[in-house]
C-alpha cells in the first residue's frame, strides 16, 4: 500500500498531501518513524567521537524528522477533522509516544554527552548556547538526573498521563458531538440573523426535528446567552455547555495526583512549582500575586455591574435573582441603554471575509507581508483555505485558515503548525494553521469578540510565519508559556483602532463603512462589562493554580472559588471537567495565568505604539519584528521584551485597558 506520509511531498512548497492521507496510513507511518528515530538516537548516544555541539546537539536537532512530520499531520487532524478511526489511533499512540520520548530523555549515555557539551559551552555562538541550554534543561526536567528506580516510575507516570489527556479531550468532544438542541421559530426571538441562518443550516445538515438547531460551539453559545429572550433556552444551553466533560472527574483526579508525584520525583513541592520554574513568572507565588493584584479591582467592578443588572431585571418585572445564564443578556440590554449601542448591530459590518482582510492588512503595514490565496494546495476539508505569505518579494511560508465549527472539530480556537521554520540545513518554510469555530453561514458574520479571536489566533500564526531562527527547538512559538501569548494578544489591539475599523468594518451587503456614530459607540463601550470578563477569566486561572498546588483534586475548584469570593452570578470561563487548556495536555497546566501575564506585556507594548502617534510606527514595528515575532526562543524573554520596549512593563496599561482604573487608581 502506498503511504503518502512516507513519500516525498510534491505539492507546492512541499505541503502535505492532506487530501490523500487516510487513517490507515498512520500506524505504518508511526512504526517506520519511531524505528528510524530510535536508530538515530542510538547512533548519537554511541558515537565514539568526543561530544561536540555538532555531533550531539545539532544531531539531536536533525533527528526525528519523519516522526515530527507524521506527528504534526496526525495531531492537526485529530483536532480539526477527527473520526472514530483517528481517535482509536490516538488512544493507542498516546502511551506509545510517551514511552518513546521517555527512552530519549532518560537515555543516560545521551544525557552524558549533552552534559559534556553543556559544561564546555563558553566557546559557542549565542544561538548555539541558547539551544544547548534549552536541550539541557529539557532533559533535566524530563528526569535525566533521576536514579534508575525513579526513572522507571517517572516514565510510567508520563505514559499514563498521555493516555489520560487523550481520554479527557475525547470525553469533552463526545459530549459536544452528541448534543444538539432543535428549536422552533418562537424560541429564536432576539437572535441575530447570522446565527439564525447558521442554526437553520445545522438543522438541515443534521436532520434535526425543528426548523433550527443549536450546537455547543462557544461562538453560538455566547451569542444565544447574549440575545435570546427565552430565559429557559438560555439556561438549557448554559447548563449543557458547562456540563461538557461530565465523565472527567476521575480522569482529573488521577492526572492531578500523577502530576504531583512527578514534580516531587524531580524535587519540587508541587506541580505548579515544577511547571513555573521554567517560565517568566518563575514561581507560583509570583504568578498568583499578579492574579490577586488584578482580582481585587476586577471583583469590585463586577459587583457594581451585577447590582446594575439585577436592578434591570427588577425593572423588567423579573422576580428572580440574576443567574450566570442571565448575565450576558441583561448586560447587552444595559449596554444598549447606557451607550445607545446594540452589539447585534455590529454583525453586519463584521463579515469573516472583511476581518481576514483586516488581519492581513495589519500584517502588511507592520511587517511588510503580502498574502496570495492558493487553490492548488491540498487540504483536509473543503472549508480550509490556504494563502502563500511573502515578505520583501520572497515567500516565507503558507498560512491555512479553518474558520468554521463542525462536529468533527474540537471546540475553541487555536494556532498549530504542519511544519516549523528552521535553517539548520537550508531554509525550511513554515506551514501554519489557524482554527476557529465560527457559525457557518453565507455570509458568515462575526461578533466583535469573534473578530478579536480571529486577530488573536492570527497573531500566533505570525509568530510562526515570521520566525527566523536556525534551530527547530527555538522556532516560532517554542517559547515560555507566559511569553507565547504576547504576539497574539498584542495583535488584538489593532482590531480596535479606528484606522482598521473605518477601512474594514463595512456592511456585508452594501459595502458602506460602519457609521461613525456606531463606531464611536463601539469604542466608548468597549470597556463595558470588563469586571465580568476579567472575573470569569481569573476564576479559571485560580482554579488551575489550586489544582496544581498539591491539594485534594475533589475539592480544588470549589475551594479556589471560595478563597477568592467568586460572585455566584458569574461562572468561570472554563470549569475543570472541560478545561482542555490544563487537562487536555500539559501545555497550559499550572499556566493558564499566562494570558494575564502576557496581557501586562501586550497592553504596555501597544501603549508604545500609541505614544508615537502612529499605530504602525516603522521603527517600533521593526523592533517588534526583530525581538518578538521573528526571534522565537533565541533570547531570554524578559530581555527580548526590554529590547523591544526599552524598559520593563508596568501593570497600569492592563488595568486601564480593562477599565479597572478610577482616577489613576485601581477601581
Amino acid at each position: 500500500m502506498r503511504n503518502p506520509l512516507l513519500e516525498d511531498w510534491t505539492a507546492p512548497f512541499g505541503a502535505p498531501p492532506l487530501n490523500a492521507i487516510r487513517p490507515e496510513h498512520f500506524a505504518p507511518a508511526y512504526d517506520t518513524a519511531l524505528a528510524r528515530h530510535d536508530a538515530e538516537i542510538a547512533a548519537i548516544a554511541a558515537d565514539p567521537a568526543p561530544p561536540s555541539f555538532a555531533n550531539t546537539v545539532a544531531a539531536l536537532e536533525r533527528s526525528g524528522q519523519l516522526l515530527t512530520r507524521v506527528e504534526m499531520v496526525f495531531s492537526n487532524l485529530t483536532l480539526s477533522e477527527t473520526s472514530e478511526a483517528l481517535q482509536e489511533i490516538e488512544r493507542a499512540m498516546a502511551p506509545r509516544l510517551a514511552q518513546h520520548w521517555n527512552a530519549v530523555y532518560l537515555n543516560p549515555a545521551l544525557f552524558a554527552r549533552l552534559d559534556a557539551v553543556f559544561q564546555a559551552r563558553a566557546a559557542l555562538a549565542p544561538e548555539e548556547v541558547r539551544v544547548l541550554e534549552r536541550y539541557h534543561l529539557d532533559f533535566i526536567r524530563a528526569g535525566a538526573r533521576l536514579s534508575n528506580e525513579k526513572r522507571a516510575r517517572f516514565a510510567a507516570i508520563n505514559e499514563r498521563l498521555a493516555s489520560l489527556a487523550t481520554q479527557f479531550s475525547q470525553n469533552v468532544l463526545a459530549d459536544e458531538q452528541a448534543w444538539l438542541l432543535p428549536l422552533q421559530e418562537a424560541q429564536m426571538a432576539g437572535l441575530p440573523e447570522s446565527l439564525r441562518a447558521a442554526a437553520a443550516a445545522t438543522a438541515k445538515e443534521r436532520g434535526a426535528n425543528g426548523a433550527y438547531a443549536l450546537t455547543l460551539s462557544r461562538s453560538e453559545v455566547e451569542s444565544v446567552l447574549s440575545f435570546a429572550g427565552d430565559r429557559a433556552l438560555r439556561e438549557t444551553l448554559f447548563q449543557a455547555f458547562t456540563a461538557r466533560g461530565k465523565d472527567n472527574a476521575p480522569v482529573i483526579a488521577e492526572m492531578v495526583a500523577l502530576r504531583g508525584e512527578k514534580a516531587k520525583l524531580l524535587g519540587y513541592d508541587s506541580f505548579a512549582a515544577y511547571k513555573l520554574d521554567d517560565s517568566m513568572a518563575g514561581t507560583p507565588a509570583r504568578a498568583r500575586a499578579l492574579l490577586e493584584q488584578v482580582w481585587a479591582p476586577a471583583r469590585a467592578q463586577a459587583l457594581k455591574e451585577r447590582d446594575a443588572l439585577q436592578a434591570l431585571v427588577a425593572e423588567d418585572g423579573g422576580n428572580f435573582r440574576l443567574a450566570p445564564w442571565d448575565w450576558r443578556y441583561y448586560a447587552e440590554k444595559l449596554r444598549a441603554r447606557l451607550y445607545d449601542f446594540d452589539e447585534s448591530a455590529l454583525r453586519p459590518y463584521f463579515s469573516l471575509e472583511r476581518m481576514i482582510e483586516a488581519a492581513f492588512f495589519t500584517a502588511e503595514k507592520l511587517f511588510g507581508l503580502s498574502f496570495r490565496e492558493r487553490r492548488d494546495i491540498p487540504v483536509y476539508h473543503p472549508d480550509v483555505r490556504v494563502w502563500e505569505v511573502a515578505r520583501e518579494g520572497q515567500v516565507i511560508g503558507l498560512f491555512y485558515g479553518d474558520y468554521f465549527a463542525r462536529p468533527s472539530k474540537q471546540g475553541g480556537a487555536w494556532m498549530s503548525a504542519l511544519r516549523d521554520q528552521q535553517g539548520l540545513d537550508g531554509a525550511v518554510l513554515p506551514i501554519i494553521l489557524n482554527n476557529c469555530n465560527f457559525a457557518k453561514a453565507e455570509p458568515s458574520l462575526l461578533s466583535f469578540d469573534d473578530a478579536r479571536t480571529l486577530f488573536h489566533e492570527f497573531g500566533h500564526a505570525l509568530h510562526g510565519l515570521l520566525s527566523r531562527v536556525t534551530f527547530p527547538r527555538l522556532s516560532g512559538t517554542n517559547v515560555a508559556r507566559d511569553f507565547v501569548e504576547l504576539p497574539s494578544q498584542l495583535y488584538e489591539h489593532w482590531l480596535e483602532q479606528p484606522e482598521i475599523l473605518t477601512r474594514f468594518a463595512r456592511h456585508h451587503r452594501t459595502g458602506e463603512a460602519m457609521p461613525r456614530a456606531l463606531l464611536d459607540k463601539l469604542l466608548v463601550a468597549r470597556n463595558f462589562n470588563q469586571g465580568f470578563a476579567t472575573v470569569e477569566f481569573l476564576a479559571s486561572a485560580f482554579i488551575d493554580m489550586e489544582f496544581h498546588a498539591g491539594v485534594d483534586a475533589g475539592t480544588a475548584q470549589a475551594r479556589a472559588l471560595e478563597k477568592i469570593g467568586m460572585p455566584q452570578e458569574i461562572a468561570p470561563r472554563h470549569a475543570a471537567r472541560h478545561f482542555g487548556h490544563i487537562f487536555g495536555g500539559d501545555g497550559y497546566c499550572a499556566g493558564y495565568y499566562a494570558y494575564l501575564w502576557a496581557e501586562v506585556l501586550d497592553a504596555d507594548g501597544f501603549k508604545a505604539f500609541k505614544e508615537t502617534g502612529d499605530i504602525f510606527d516603522p521603527a517600533l514595528a521593526a523592533r517588534l519584528y526583530e525581538y518578538v515575532y521573528s526571534a522565537g526562543g533565541t533570547r531570554d524573554f524578559a530581555a527580548a521584551y526590554r529590547a523591544f520596549r526599552g524598559r520593563d512593563p508596568g501593570i497600569e496599561a492592563l488595568l486601564e485597558g480593562r477599565g479597572l482604573l478610577e482616577d489613576g487608581k485601581a477601581a
